[in-house]
């Protein structure tokens, strides 16, 4: 993937906020799910899957129960 991966097309990027990096992940959300330790930089790879997969946890219960292709 490209961790400078920006989605200029959808409703968050319409609103101003586009997702960013490998997981198109939003800066608010980012923001909030930050793992302490990792770059404060939306587009670094660590510090993006890293809050996603926080998210994911704190939203869903475990990263297990996102609903996914496979």
């Amino acid at each position: 993937g490209n961790p400078n991966a920006q989605n200029n097309w959808d409703v968050n990027a319409r609103n101003g906020v586009p997702s960013k990096g490998l997981l198109q992940v939003i800066q608010p959300t980012f923001s909030a799910y930050h793992v302490d330790g990792t770059a404060h930089d939306l587009t670094n790879p660590v510090a993006n899957i890293t809050a996603a997969a926080n998210y994911a946890a704190h939203r869903y219960g475990s990263i297990d129960n996102v609903n996914s292709a496979y």
